[in-house]
């Protein structure tokens, strides 16, 4: 069960948090689609206290999203009581500290998964957090630095003993980034060492790959990072698979191009026109993936700054996609 706070689900599908992928927007499309639980973008905690506008803003969230949690990031333990101060004054349902962010940026800084290289500051930072806001504090983080320093289980335990409400568990190590397999087997051994939720992250890529995350490792819940990027039906797949053993809904061209516009709909309405159908651009690989002649609308949606010619091209692509269908 995963249980943070007034937030109560059995299974638990989650969105990671993403830079430049999980704004409001696609937080609510994913929503709207079976996800049990989002998150921000991670946020610089830097950014945060010293009022950097543009870093403020991925802070916002609104009701529509619920259950959602801030994700903040630094190496900082100042900035980051700062940081998740400001934080819980957007109201979030929770604010998760990264701890395993791979990234060179961020790991250069002493964040992210650096902070598994010096477990006795990794818990001084998360216990200065925890003891500075009400809001239920969880943590996402990695098995270890690397092979050589995989310490999981203590880190569990000793974020559960400084009140962290709920674990995030990345099955690879810092230096594996996200090659290799993800070792699923150390979530067992997560949850017998602690009473708070686990949540599995890592090779999460397909809806199947989530009943079998359930089954084999009883985690309290499962987070889907890059399989929802280009792909947010795959919560609603997984859902289905959970409940009935199979997918029902049909994922066809007309629904991911409908979802497409959903989701600009949204965004422009959060945004602005022309910052929405710009910043937009980045999903059109995803949305369009596998549909005949994608490549040469992709290239003609990329010219658009404004959303009613987008759509005007998007509805007649679909009527193109329609006449060419073979008829059994």
């Amino acid at each position: 069960m995963f249980k943070v706070g007034k937030v109560e689900i059995e299974k638990a599908i989650l969105l990671a948090p993403m830079e430049d992928v999980t704004d409001v927007s696609f937080r609510l499309v994913c929503r709207e689609l079976g996800a049990d639980v989002v998150y921000t973008e991670f946020v610089n905690s830097e950014g945060l206290v010293r009022s950097n506008e543009r870093t403020h803003n991925k802070l916002k969230i609104i009701e529509a999203e619920r259950p959602v949690g801030i994700q903040i990031y630094g190496n900082n333990i100042e900035s980051m009581v700062g940081a998740a101060r400001i934080a819980e004054a957007e109201n979030p349902d929770m604010i998760d500290i990264n701890a395993g962010c791979w990234v060179k940026n961020v790991v250069g800084h002493g964040a992210g998964s650096a902070l598994l290289k010096d477990i006795p500051y990794l818990t001084k930072l998360v216990k200065a957090v925890v003891e500075s806001v009400e809001l239920p504090v969880t943590v996402k983080t990695r098995i270890g630095w690397d092979n050589d320093s995989i310490q999981i289980v203590d880190v569990a335990k000793r974020l559960e003993d400084i009140g962290v409400k709920a674990l995030t568990v990345h099955c690879r190590t810092r230096s594996m980034g996200h090659k290799g397999d993800a070792d699923w087997s150390w979530i067992p051994r997560v949850k017998e060492s602690v009473s708070i939720p686990v949540v599995l992250n890592g090779n999460v890529l397909y809806p199947g790959d989530v009943k079998r995350a359930f089954r084999e490792t009883n985690a309290d819940g499962v987070m889907i990072a890059r399989g929802a990027i280009g792909n947010p039906w795959i919560f609603l797949e997984a859902k289905e698979i959970l409940s009935k053993g199979y997918i029902r809904t049909k994922i066809d061209d007309e629904m991911k191009i409908k979802t497409c516009l959903r989701h600009l709909d949204l965004a422009v309405e959060i945004k602005g026109e022309r910052r929405a159908v710009i910043e937009h651009r980045k999903f059109y690989s995803g949305y369009l993936k596998g549909m005949h002649h994608a490549s040469r609308i992709r290239n003609e949606l990329m010219q658009y700054t404004e959303s009613n010619p987008l759509k005007e091209t998007l509805f007649r692509f679909l009527e193109e996609l329609k006449k060419s269908e073979p008829i059994f």
